[in-house]
């Protein structure tokens, strides 16, 4: 069979469990060839393959995120001027950004998507995106879930004709809806006027987010038109936003449901045939289990976000044991073969609380939310599957996050602030830091009166060159910060045994402390990363770690050798030591 054939056969089955149970106006081959036909794979001189040496990411790799407009100029579009700031201050340190939705949208700061096939023309073109993808490997989101209610395709579906007619999910509000899963305490069902009458749309998210269904093929079509022209611009990571909602069934929680990772998997065996190095993130903000089964058997995603790491690591710096954090890290599978964790610590949205349902309990969620509120940060809510309302996210910016801890403010800010990135930068998986932190941005009250919005505090718009005024001034905590972080990340990609797929195991120790042993593949390279959590110094004694004496230690982050006949190794108030066998720094700084 050639391999074009087998694509297709490929295909077909993916569809044939997709569609299983609903009934098509054309058959599971016909739109087998419908997809390929959009994604130009048409013979087998179309069709790539994945070389089995080929790895998809190494120790390297580190992901910026950002907003195109988190950083402006004027007279300059902000996409040139985000590239500009990346060029300048991100030197030997970011080697991919994620930009986050860059076109036309309505509301969500870009997550309500009006056209999916345009640059938002306040921030540049599909040149400058382009421009950006020549240095830089590139995330696209796409917004699979819902789109805007002010798109042309939720103005055919009011009008009942045209593309995008039937491309909305719709119910009865006499349909028990009571167990479906809910990120936000809003009606779910919309009332809409069309041509044929009133139907109610479904709206997972918001009123102005209206939710595509994806038994209609057409539906499907269409996004495989997108990933095919996003590819074309030069696309080289895929963020499946909210994808976990993508599939509905009545009488279900319409959430992880086995079509929904059907549709992720018959994604990637399109993606890899036309690109076998682009990969597939899944945005699934839900409790640690349900998670990661989107990694499915090595054929779905290849990075889940790792969503209850925020969270636990906030508690823990806060609360000045690692009890939980441990134990989380203690049940956490290693990543197979072609599959990895994405790491991240702040984001765009906030410290989501679903992911630690089951990981801390009510007390100490109340205690984490009002260290928060303390701190200047604003909760988000939703509605519980028992109707109560429970706290969903924390909104606050990761560096006042850390003022201090439940006992209130103190003068550890920015070394807690570093250990948190410090322990993250450590960890099996790709890291991801969000732009906010890299330079130390703080909580944008102002910006949440404007807008209303609790999530607009960590969603700041710098001008570049009063940014750039604060990153130049080596009494500015900007500058602090992106030095001492642009630190650690010129140490952690020297080193093989931070390859996001090298051996990790927890080590046992004091809750005073967080710690664990990374080994590189090849074995040549061993780290202990070790982190003090508390305000407090601590003296580690090496024998606790069984760490081989008769070698030559070195803490790669401050370069100063581990004298292992003492025994002890002191750490300041949230110090971070990666006790490595093997130096790969010498060439780096």
């Amino acid at each position: 069979m050639s391999t074009y054939s087998f694509l297709k056969e490929k295909v077909k089955h993916h569809l044939d469990l997709i569609y299983a149970d609903v009934d098509l106006p054309l058959s599971h081959q016909a739109l087998a060839d419908s997809l390929l036909d959009v994604m130009r794979l048409h013979s087998d001189d179309d069709v790539k393959v994945r070389s089995p040496f080929c790895n998809y990411w190494d120790e390297e790799d580190i992901i910026m995120i950002t907003y195109g407009d988190s950083v402006l100029q004027e007279n300059q579009p902000p996409l040139k001027t985000l590239q500009k700031f990346v060029k300048t201050y991100c030197r030997n340190t970011i080697n991919k950004v994620h930009i986050l939705p860059f076109f036309p949208y309505s509301s969500d700061d870009g997550f309500s998507v009006i056209d999916y096939s345009s640059v938002n023309e306040s921030l540049g073109d599909w040149k400058d995106i382009e421009d950006l993808a020549e240095d830089y490997g590139l995330m696209f989101d796409l917004v699979i879930n819902h789109c805007s209610s002010r798109s042309v395709w939720f103005d055919n579906f009011i009008k009942q004709e045209g593309i995008g007619k039937d491309f909305f999910f719709t119910a009865s509000p006499d349909d028990d809806v009571s167990g479906v899963t809910r990120p936000r305490t809003s009606p779910l069902l919309r009332e809409t006027e069309t041509a044929n009458g009133t139907q109610h749309v479904w709206c997972t998210f918001s009123h102005d987010q209206v939710d595509f269904d994806f038994r209609n093929p057409n539906v499907l079509i269409a996004f495989t038109s997108i990933i095919r022209e996003y590819l074309d611009h030069g696309a080289k990571l895929f963020r499946l936003d909210a994808v976990a909602f993508l599939w509905k069934i009545l009488g279900t929680n319409c959430i992880n449901l086995p079509q929904t990772h059907e549709v992720i998997r018959m994604f990637r065996t399109l993606i890899e045939h036309v690109d076998p190095n682009v990969i597939i993130i899944t945005e699934t903000n839900i409790p640690n289990r349900e998670n990661l089964t989107y990694f499915g058997n090595a054929n779905e995603a290849h990075a889940i976000y790792n969503f209850s790491l925020p969270p636990l690591l906030v508690n823990t710096l806060l609360t000045g044991c690692s009890k939980h954090l441990g134990s989380w890290m203690m049940t956490m599978p290693p990543a197979r073969n072609g599959t990895t964790y994405f790491n991240f610590i702040a984001s765009h949205d906030g410290i989501g609380l679903r992911p630690v349902e089951g990981l801390l309990d009510d007390n100490e969620l109340s205690q984490l939310v009002e260290a928060m509120a303390s701190y200047g940060g604003k909760v988000s809510w939703r509605t519980s599957d028992i109707g109560t309302k429970k706290p969903y996210e924390i909104n606050i910016t990761l560096f006042d996050a850390m003022s201090g801890t439940v006992e209130g403010r103190d003068k550890w800010q920015i070394d807690r602030f570093i250990c948190a990135h410090a322990i993250m930068l450590g960890l099996e998986g790709i890291p991801g830091i969000y732009i906010h932190s890299l330079i130390g941005t703080p909580n944008d009250l102002e910006r949440v009166e404007n807008t209303g919005q609790n999530r607009s505090i960590n969603r700041r718009r710098w001008d570049f060159d009063e940014l750039a005024e604060n990153l130049d001034s080596p009494h500015s905590h900007h500058h602090k910060v992106l030095t001492r972080l642009s630190q650690l990340i010129r140490v952690r990609k020297a080193q093989p045994a931070f390859h996001p797929n090298a051996t990790q195991f927890t080590l046992r120790l004091d809750y005073k402390l967080f710690g664990f042993w990374r080994q590189s593949i090849d074995r040549s390279q061993s780290i202990f990363c070790i982190s003090n959590v508390t305000d407090k110094d601590y003296e580690l004694t090496l024998s606790d770690i069984n760490l081989i004496v008769t070698d030559d230690w070195v803490d790669l982050i401050t370069q100063l050798p581990v004298c292992t006949h003492t025994n002890l190794l002191k750490l300041a108030p949230y110090q971070t030591v990666w006790l490595s066998n093997k130096n790969e720094i010498a060439d780096i700084l």
